[in-house]
């Protein structure tokens, strides 16, 4: 059983490339005085916050990604829409929560990846445009709302003996 020295507090993971909800992450990272890790291929604004980290990955494929599941451990939470990454994630116990609040769990991580590839398949063979709805204010709310629960979640859990 590990030391209370060896326990460390949640990490909050966010795939920021294209994410919507990098200050909510701040927010509550701030609320709850825990690290959040931007990670992403490029474009990330310097904060002189010691609790923000930047991380800048090359320009492949699932640098970001790959990077994120190397360093994430059990209990983290991510901040992810990415389907695959969060399939990545899950069995290895991290809490996953894309940006419109919509958990990624051991029981609907298969579920996810079926639809993401049924979508996929739909968008090559013409039958979808591949339009998403836009992001909405209510959307921006739910993320608060949820990632604050997944925090709060991850925080007892890492209490617990």
């Amino acid at each position: 059983m590990p030391e209370p020295a060896d326990i460390r507090p949640p990490q909050i993971f966010v795939d920021a490339d294209a994410c919507p909800v990098k200050n909510e992450a701040v927010t509550v990272a701030q609320r709850h005085g825990l690290i959040v890790t931007f990670v992403s291929n490029g474009g990330l604004r310097p904060s002189r916050d010691p609790m923000i980290r930047n991380v800048v990955v090359s320009k492949g494929a699932d640098a970001a990604d790959d990077w994120i599941v190397e360093n994430a451990r059990p209990n983290d939470v991510a901040v992810t829409a990415d389907v695959p990454l969060a399939a990545r994630l899950v069995p290895a116990g991290v809490h996953v929560i894309g940006p419109t609040g919509r958990p990624f769990t051991p029981e609907s991580i298969g579920m996810a990846v079926a639809m993401r590839d049924l979508k996929q398949h739909l968008r090559e063979t013409g039958e979808d445009r591949g339009f998403n709805r836009s992001f909405a204010a209510r959307d921006r709310s739910e993320f608060l709302s949820a990632l604050d629960r997944t925090v709060r979640r991850a925080m007892n859990a890492g209490r617990e003996p």
